[in-house]
């Protein structure tokens, strides 16, 4: 008589950092490092806009350029590389120069999408483009939350169970009725901030934290954690007024577009 025995294949608890808008805020990257270290977190993944403003692009640069760490491309991650009518803006003059010949080549080499591990699908945006929101929807009357049928179209890859992705700087999670899950984990280094296109609108996290999420996957169940962390918010406000930008220091110290 042959004896067998049944093992049930349990699906180790993977946990992936997504991380957006870093925008040359050192001390928020710094802190949020440190953070998913305590908590146990060694894969992350970055959804772009990574250096471009008034911060510490080159520092910013130095943590992240011998990480092997899965990234896209942002919008303004574009503009450093094609400037146009920026070319001769103070803040675009400052990321360029700061990040230097290295820090472009870096840029230059990342793909605007990823699909990830086969299931998670990175992006800025949306999957079609590195300007546009993906989970909002700007409108002459303001923001709103986009239908879930324009989602879901802008989402196309067979194969992606969860989309991430950045841009909007607003930590937000939706479950489709299919199944899937969009994500976007808010800024790590930008809480706030004014935009004119495609209608003036404002975009506001309500304190000066930087965000990322935890999303887990066990025995095909999903679990999106948010996380709001202290950081020397100080030392930014002051690289933002040393380099010009007033603006940036406010949306900095609260949160908020005033």
């Amino acid at each position: 008589m042959i004896l067998v025995k049944t093992v049930f294949w349990k699906e180790y608890r993977l946990k992936i950092a997504l991380l957006a808008d870093i925008h040359g805020n050192r001390w928020a990257l710094e802190a949020v490092l440190d953070h998913m270290a305590q908590n146990g977190v060694e894969r992350w993944a970055n959804l772009g806009d990574i250096f471009y403003g008034p911060l510490d692009p080159a520092g910013t640069f130095q943590i992240l350029k011998d990480m092997n760490i899965p990234t896209v491309s942002g919008n303004q991650d574009r503009i450093l590389l094609n400037p146009g009518e920026l070319e001769n803006n103070q803040t675009f003059q400052f990321s360029s120069t700061s990040l230097g010949t290295k820090g472009i080549d870096w840029l230059r080499a990342l793909p605007d999408t990823m699909l990830f591990d086969d299931w998670l699908l990175l992006c800025h945006g949306t999957p079609v483009s590195d300007s546009e929101y993906l989970l909002e929807k700007v409108t002459a009357s303001g923001c709103i939350s986009r239908p879930e049928e324009e989602v879901r179209a802008l989402v196309s890859d067979p194969k992606a169970a969860v989309v991430a992705c950045g841009h909007s700087h607003q930590p937000r999670e939706l479950q489709l009725k299919d199944g899937l899950i969009a994500i976007n984990p808010g800024s790590v280094g930008l809480p706030a901030y004014e935009d004119d296109l495609p209608y003036p609108h404002k975009m506001e996290a309500g304190s000066c934290h930087a965000r990322y999420a935890v999303l887990s996957r066990e025995n095909g169940i999903y679990e999106v954690v948010f996380h709001k962390v202290k950081y020397d918010v100080d030392s930014a406000i002051q690289a933002a007024l040393q380099n010009e930008r007033p603006d940036w220091a406010g949306w900095l110290e609260n949160g908020l577009a005033q």
